[in-house]
């Protein structure tokens, strides 16, 4: 379920370019299940018109600072009084200017400063804007003053240049501000996880691998990120976007993904194993693809390091959570592999309930027993694990 569902918010839209994406914004606010309402500078209505916030929000647009619709004359006041936050996307140069000198002379200006909910702004402008010594010292000052900045991104301009400054995407200012409203209980943490499939080569094209998509990994990257954690995500080749605020680290092969993770271990006070990592590779690696002929092919195969185990097993290690994905008995098999390699936490499913799909159904297991979850999608039931995790570490006190 969506952080955002049965929230107050205020989507402010100022005069540029960029208000485009402010509509499918709030399309995607609604559908997710937040109450909308746009405040809708004079600038902001030259590139897009209140009737269509109107249209997508359900609820009237505010535009004046005298209007006569609310009872007393203060919308700057009313529109705040019970929001869960105000989103000012865009965000210009001069609105973010204005902001960080406390000017009031429109609605949304004074809608901001006579406020007591979060503010967060989405700049977007061209690059030498975002770059002008005025513009950083400004961002500055909001972010002194409390005020959340979501982006700005690199990219191609509306001027034609290409560079920073440009706002980001509409999905991709949902997914922040969802985990604007997520509780930071793994905030100061360091978390290093591993997600996807890997890749055994055979020959320069043919090789062993995997059905795993990498989505419950990459949900739980997000999850924790959106909990407060550092996050690098060790990945095999998947076809997802990497999650606001993770770092990702490509890694084609078990043994690549090993390097990887014992690079990015120091620090950690989480390992998280949710790779489909290969058991065995082919002991040898055809320079060349190999040919077809009639003669049956044998490849001989060697076990693959044990990335998990390995981490669990250091004298330094850190909390360490294992997933399972089984194919039947899954209470024996997933128990059995947490007290084989010591774990504290391990998740397992069976391949059947989600491997592949969106949805899961997942079995916390711990020191304590067993605890289900119940099936949702895979950020939901993301949620579920980052909650549990952060319950264990808390009373383990790390």
């Amino acid at each position: 379920m969506s952080t955002v569902r049965g929230r107050k918010i205020v989507v402010g839209v100022t005069g540029g370019v960029a208000a485009y994406k402010a509509a499918e914004l709030v399309r995607l606010l609604g559908k997710a299940g937040a109450e909308v309402h746009v405040v809708l500078s004079e600038g902001g209505a030259r590139f897009v018109t209140a009737v269509t916030f109107q249209a997508l929000s359900g609820n009237p647009v505010w535009t004046d600072l005298w209007d006569a619709r609310m009872p007393n004359n203060m919308a700057h006041i009313n529109l705040g009084r019970d929001a869960d936050a105000i989103l000012v996307a865009p965000a210009t140069a001069d609105f973010i200017a204005r902001l960080a000198h406390g000017m009031a002379d429109d609605l949304l200006s004074t809608l901001c400063l006579a406020r007591d909910v979060p503010l967060i702004v989405a700049p977007a402008m061209n690059r030498q804007m975002w770059e002008a010594p005025p513009t950083r010292r400004n961002v500055e000052a909001i972010r002194a003053d409390g005020v959340t900045v979501f982006g700005p991104a690199a990219g191609e301009q509306a001027c034609g240049e290409v560079g920073m400054g440009r706002m980001l995407e509409a999905e991709e200012l949902l997914e922040q501000l969802e985990g604007f409203f997520v509780p930071k209980r793994l905030a100061g943490r360091k978390v290093v996880m591993t997600a996807g499939p890997t890749f055994e080569a055979i020959d320069p094209v043919r090789g062993i691998t995997n059905i795993s998509s990498g989505k419950m990994g990459y949900a739980l990257a997000r999850a924790c990120a959106q909990a407060g954690a550092e996050v690098v995500l060790v990945s095999g080749a998947v076809a997802l976007p990497v999650p606001a605020g993770v770092q990702r680290v490509l890694a084609t092969s078990a043994l690549q993904m090993r390097t990887a993770v014992l690079e990015a271990l120091p620090g950690a006070d989480v390992f998280i194993g949710v790779a489909a990592v290969a058991d065995y590779r082919p002991l040898e690696t055809a320079e060349h693809k190999l040919k077809k002929s009639g003669d049956t092919l044998t490849l001989t195969l060697t076990p693959n390091p044990d990335i998990l185990a390995e981490v669990a097993a250091r004298p330094d290690a850190p909390f360490c959570v294992g997933f399972a994905a089984e194919s039947r008995d899954l209470d024996a098999y997933a128990e059995g592999k947490r007290r084989n390699k010591r774990l504290p936490m391990l998740v397992g499913n069976l391949v059947s309930d989600g491997m592949g799909g969106d949805d899961n159904t997942v079995i916390v297991y711990d020191d304590a027993g067993r605890h289900p979850l119940p099936r949702a999608a895979k950020a939901e039931v993301a949620q579920g694990i980052v909650e549990h995790l952060a319950g264990l570490l808390a009373a383990a006190g790390r």
